[in-house]
């Protein structure tokens, strides 16, 4: 049985090894790059701004024919966030086989996210209160940017249902999974994940074998998807860039340059905290980490997905970086879910900037209140392409600030979303290698190698 259950290990991961491998190898991100760099400029040559000799409702309907590759790629990616989420977050602690282990890497992993959570919301917050991108924008802009067709129905309303905290605490336990996934709560999603986690090690191997096997054919076939998905991205990006830029044009994107540069810096800022995090708690080079983990930077910034890049982020941890596989294992897929580092930070700079905007002064204490429900807000987060505007909008409610506001930032929210995906990411990675230095290794868990 012990031989049958590693040959079924090696498996599937080799199966889970060469799906990434076939992609890490084509230089994706540089392809993707150059997707970029295209997609503006064709996307200003097809505006009504570059040449000039399109109309404006051909050029938006070749733009939406420019983006169809781009719309099958997130769905692709979207349609196994949830199994591929769910699977890895029971697998990763089956696999532990330890409730010595999940005791020890409990108590410090979600103090540490929350922690960084709140950390990454006040960077964002002091930066933008500090340059006040919102004091410099013409209202004409804004005003038009608010009447214009081509944000009509791209403003997400209110998504939190106006529960007591006591509610709220209880409502984490999914009660029904299916309705947990149809309204993308993925903090019930990661809840029930990790009690069926911890159940199956609680259980004789040979009842819980089966599901296991489940789980695990649901991570290789998610994956082999996610594989799919990447052959198209570098199209994908190309048409998605393209059609925001002919329907916003560039002076619609530059006249908010301001607010992305408080996004960017804040961003970088948070890196530099990392960095700052491995070098002295961990004794790390941060040269060399970041020379360890570019790939899967560049795979999230390209697609905007913590979830999806996150068997390339485990497979960077562990081969790498050199973490222990139940570290790596156990860490990686559940700060997909709830460590929005980056995220958080966005949403908190966007606030900030669209109360300027609208002359709305926050006390501390309204700032504070913001601070604790973006940090609620980020967790459990959908780890997926564009949901960043969607909890943003419930934020923004709770301010008081017009929802239709986030017509001014839909413009340069692509790039955004790539660069604080990437933020994420790097904030799991960090989060893996930290937890690999402050707990023991323990001799009960896994050393098979290769996700």
């Amino acid at each position: 049985m012990a031989e049958k259950n590693r040959k079924s290990q090696s498996d599937r991961a080799k199966s889970l090894d060469k799906s990434t491998r076939s992609i890490l190898d084509q230089q994706l991100w540089l392809r993707i790059l150059y997707g970029m760099a295209l997609g503006v400029l064709a996307g200003w040559l097809l505006s009504p701004e570059g040449l000039g000799i399109w109309e404006e409702e051909l050029a938006q309907s070749i733009g939406e024919w420019l983006a169809l590759p781009g719309v099958i790629f997130l769905g692709l990616l979207k349609m196994v966030i949830v199994p591929l989420i769910v699977c890895s977050i029971i697998l990763g602690i089956a696999e532990s086989a330890s409730m010595d282990f999940l005791k020890k890497i409990g108590i410090r992993i979600i103090p540490y996210f929350i922690l960084t959570t709140a950390c990454a919301i006040t960077i964002g917050i002091v930066i933008t209160t500090i340059i006040q991108p919102g004091s410099a924008i013409d209202q004409t802009i804004a005003q038009n940017a608010l009447n214009s067709s081509a944000t009509a129905g791209q403003i997400p309303g209110q998504t939190f249902d106006n529960l007591s905290i006591p509610a709220r605490i209880g409502n984490v336990l999914p009660s029904n999974p299916m309705q947990a996934q149809l309204d993308n709560n993925m903090l019930q999603l990661v809840i029930g994940s990790i009690l069926l986690g911890i159940a199956l090690i609680t259980i004789p191997p040979t009842s819980g074998k089966p599901f296991k096997d489940l789980c695990m054919s649901g991570q290789v076939l998610s994956m082999k998807i996610v594989s799919w998905a990447m052959a198209i991205a570098p199209i994908a990006v190309f048409g998605l860039i393209a059609n925001v830029v002919i329907k916003m044009g560039l002076s619609a994107l530059t006249s908010v340059g301001l607010y992305a540069v408080c996004v960017l810096g804040g961003l970088l800022c948070m890196l530099c905290l990392y960095l700052f995090i491995l070098k002295v708690f961990a004794r790390i080079s941060p040269l060399e980490f970041l020379k360890n983990i570019r790939e899967v930077q560049l795979l999230a910034f390209s697609t905007s997905s913590s979830a999806a890049t996150m068997p390339f982020t485990i497979q960077a941890a562990e081969e790498k970086l050199k973490l222990r596989p139940d570290i790596a294992r156990f860490v990686v897929p559940i700060g997909a879910t709830i460590n929005m580092d980056g995220t958080a930070l966005y949403q908190g700079v966007a606030a900030i900037f669209l109360c300027q905007v609208y002359g709305i002064d926050l006390s501390l204490a309204e700032t504070i209140l913001l601070i604790l429900t973006t940090v609620g807000a980020s967790i459990g987060t959908p780890a997926t392409p564009g949901v960043g505007l969607i909890v943003l909008a419930t934020i923004l409610s709770g301010i008081g600030v017009p929802v239709e506001g986030l017509a001014l930032i839909i413009g340069v929210d692509r790039i955004l979303d790539m660069c604080r995906t990437t933020v994420n990411v790097t904030g799991d990675i960090t989060a893996a290698t930290l937890m690999n230095k402050w707990i023991k290794k323990d001799d009960n868990a896994p050393s098979s190698k290769g996700f």
